[in-house]
């Protein structure tokens, strides 16, 4: 496994980062694995290195935060781990149980730390924006999260890159702490964020964290034509309405293609491209597959050379931003 530090601060990371949504209640998801058949894959993922570990709140309400907080109380010691959660998401019904207020966000804080069974969150990162919010009072109220230590880093995930920046402004001239990292869609598939999400990070020092970087298992190949080869890929409709164009299909062809040049999986090339691009410190990856979270960290040692990265990007259509 390989290292980096976290954008500009000296906290360092795995160069993959462990995803945890895949862990929790199925009945939250289908394709989510309960306790006992999640507690190995994060065993296995400190055996192989990875020191990152990302969860939300809302993912399956709550119990991924449980069996993942569960899990590395028992298999690693609390300083060797990186640990980062999400708050934004409704968690329950009433007006003040979502979104990014003081109240929300003190509130939300306080019920991760029990679920995780734990006194602080490394990287703790608003889930999304919310208008009814004054940035102001969000920063404000995560600033006070880092001086009480109950937060140690914070981040922004899903945003546009002016907001980052004007975030960040406002942290800067307040004295605040400023966002570390955002966690943004990332693939071959889907990148829009190199046109200006990248960029910033790279001058501002921000650490970014792609999400779906297997564009929801397509550049694994774990979808064919309208149906899925996965209990993810047979429920998960949301997908067939980002991916599967022409160009898409063309990409994917070309990942297998070099994958079977090189002896490596397709999900294998589809990391290493993400891997190379500066900027980017760890993509984050869900497994239910043992196979597929060792094939990840193997990724990190597979790098392509430019010639075959311009092939896999060429068939690249602009599409519609996934935010709004």
């Amino acid at each position: 496994m390989q290292y980096v530090k976290l954008g500009r601060s000296g906290l360092k990371v795995s160069r993959i980062a462990l995803g945890c949504m895949s862990y929790g209640d199925p009945a939250w998801r289908d394709w989510v694995l309960p306790e006992e058949q999640a507690r190995p894959f994060i065993q296995r993922a400190l055996e192989l290195g990875i020191n990152f570990f990302d969860t939300a709140d809302m993912y399956s309400i709550g119990r991924s935060e449980e069996i993942t907080g569960r899990a590395l109380g028992d298999f690693a010691r609390r300083d060797e781990v990186v640990l980062a959660s999400k708050v934004h998401h409704p968690m329950g019904e009433g007006v003040n149980q979502r979104g990014l207020s003081r109240k929300h966000l003190f509130d939300g804080v306080q019920a991760s730390l029990k679920r995780l069974g734990t006194d602080y969150i490394d990287l703790y990162q608003i889930h999304g924006r919310d208008p009814d919010t004054p940035m102001d009072e969000t920063l404000g109220a995560l600033h006070d999260l880092v001086r009480l230590g109950m937060v140690r880093y914070i981040g922004a995930s899903n945003h546009f890159a002016y907001q980052v920046a004007r975030a960040n402004g406002i942290a800067e001239l307040r004295g605040w702490t400023r966002f570390v990292s955002v966690q943004d869609q990332y693939s071959l598939l889907y990148r829009e964020e190199e046109r200006e999400m990248l960029p910033l990070c790279r001058e501002d020092g921000i650490g970014f964290l792609p999400w779906s970087p297997l564009a929801r298992g397509f550049l694994a190949g774990n979808r064919q034509g309208d149906t899925g080869q996965t209990t993810r890929g047979e429920s998960d409709t949301m997908s067939r309405t980002l991916f599967g164009s022409a160009a898409d299909v063309e990409i994917v062809r070309r990942v297998r293609e070099a994958a079977e040049a090189r002896g490596v999986t397709p999900s294998q090339v589809a990391l290493a491209w993400t891997l190379r691009h500066p900027g980017v410190t760890a993509p984050i990856i869900g497994a239910t597959k043992m196979h597929h979270l060792e094939q990840a960290v193997a990724a990190v040692e597979v790098v392509l050379s430019d010639d075959e990265a311009q092939r896999l990007e060429k068939p690249y259509v602009t599409r519609p931003s996934t935010l709004s």
